[in-house]
């Protein structure tokens, strides 16, 4: 079993949550008939037995990428009744500390009034406030809600359009039109048709070049097999480029052999090849308009934080690099802040995925957050430190949860000037 600490991590929490918001709904049945209570004991933990078994069997398939829309709607069901009981908890545990300190004032000012709720009390001590209680009832269906919904938008494909400016960049390639994709996760996908008109709006763009950043499957080549005709139509005059992401090496699934899974790593590379994608692994070349030329980098997976594997080099990847301007592609971000402002200055652009904004979040005008945040400093779309600068593309795939929530899958559009 993979991963065994972190699957028993998880579900330890499930059941502590699990059992707390059990209490904290049920005291809203007090006055209720004994058969209600009956009712929603049973429904209650047959639906939590059901999330758990779920979890506790799902490190042991090896699940395929034919026929996984079945597996997708039960993880995306399970997931979203996980943080809906997690969000109502907050709202119990506001109301638990409010009863805790009524009650220490009462033992330490010797109130021996009986507090009376809104709610009613039932003269027991500090009764629970169904005011709170149904506010975190209402606030967990609020997100089960959107987690539902959210799945609906697994190819919603947004194309965000960005200008970016350099002083050092060579007077032919001022308006040079970038399309960068990124974190495409081919086992992820149940609707090729869908999946079609995300590469039609890229092709919509008519842009220049076509940069990709990694992440082609979840772990198997085989993911691909039924959508190379449709990401081989990805044609640009300047080409197609791509790396590889740490999906890309088959990291996260139980080979039989170190064979199989280097056999599975090389049938990646040449699918790349097969879709007419340039895989640039730790190495540079020039791209060239009219008589002026700047420099394309690309570097395998590199990680600057978490348990990702770093496979790249950059070091190599720079080798002869004498470019009047240069643009990297790097899969993790966490890789910009590891190396690239640290010992590679010139280095101008730097286009990263990885994140996928954790697929669930708020972007307004001014405002963006995402729990991603607090793993990965940056997590989606631009940042500039001095002359250099990041974009993070937000994904144009999804793996795990199968929808997004927020952060909608992307097509970047970056405009050079």
């Amino acid at each position: 079993m993979r991963n065994s600490s972190f699957w028993w991590i998880i579900i330890t929490i499930m059941v502590l949550v699990d059992i707390y918001a059990f209490f904290a709904i049920r005291s809203l049945l007090h006055d209720s008939s004994p058969k209600a209570r009956t009712i929603f004991t049973v429904g209650y933990w047959s639906v939590s037995i059901f999330a758990l078994v779920v979890l506790l069997l799902l490190p042991y398939f090896q699940f395929q990428p034919q026929n996984n829309i079945i597996r997708s709607t039960i993880f995306a069901i399970v997931f979203a009744l996980f943080f809906a009981k997690l969000l109502a908890t907050l709202f119990f545990l506001v109301d638990d500390a409010r009863r805790g300190v009524q009650w220490m004032a009462g033992k330490l000012f010797s109130i021996n009034n009986e507090v009376s709720e809104v709610s009613g009390s039932d003269g027991q001590g500090i009764s629970r406030s169904h005011f709170l209680t149904w506010l975190g009832i209402a606030a967990g269906g609020g997100i089960f809600s959107t987690f539902v919904f959210g799945l609906s938008n697994k190819y919603n494909y947004q194309v965000k359009r960005i200008k970016i400016a350099f002083e050092n960049l060579p007077a032919a390639f001022k308006g040079l039109k970038i399309v960068h994709i990124s974190d495409i996760h081919s086992g992820s996908f149940t609707n090729k048709p869908a999946v079609n008109k995300g590469i039609d709006k890229i092709l919509n763009e008519k842009p220049d070049v076509i940069l990709f950043t990694g992440d082609l499957v979840n772990n198997q080549s085989n993911e691909m097999n039924n959508y190379i005709d449709i990401f081989s139509r990805l044609k640009a005059p300047m080409g197609v480029y791509s790396t590889l992401g740490n999906h890309d090496y088959g990291d996260y699934f139980t080979w039989k052999t170190i064979d199989e899974k280097r056999a599975n790593l090389e049938r990646i590379k040449a699918i790349h090849k097969e879709l007419g994608w340039r895989l640039m692994l730790d190495e540079h070349l020039p791209l060239q308009k009219e008589k002026a030329t700047i420099g394309l980098i690309g570097v395998q997976n590199i990680s600057g934080r978490g348990n990702f594997h770093s496979y790249g080099s950059i070091s190599k990847a720079m080798d002869g690099a004498e470019y009047p301007f240069k643009i990297l592609m790097s899969h993790d971000p966490s890789h910009w802040d590891k190396e690239v402002l640290t010992t590679y200055k010139d280095i101008d652009l730097t286009l990263s995925g990885h994140t996928h904004g954790m697929q669930f979040g708020v972007e307004l005008p001014g405002f963006r957050w995402s729990p991603v945040k607090y793993v990965y400093h940056r997590w989606a779309g631009l940042y500039e430190e001095a002359h250099q600068k990041l974009y993070v593309n937000r994904g144009f795939g999804f793996i795990g949860y199968p929808g997004r929530v927020g952060i909608m899958p992307e097509i970047t559009v970056i405009e050079l000037a």
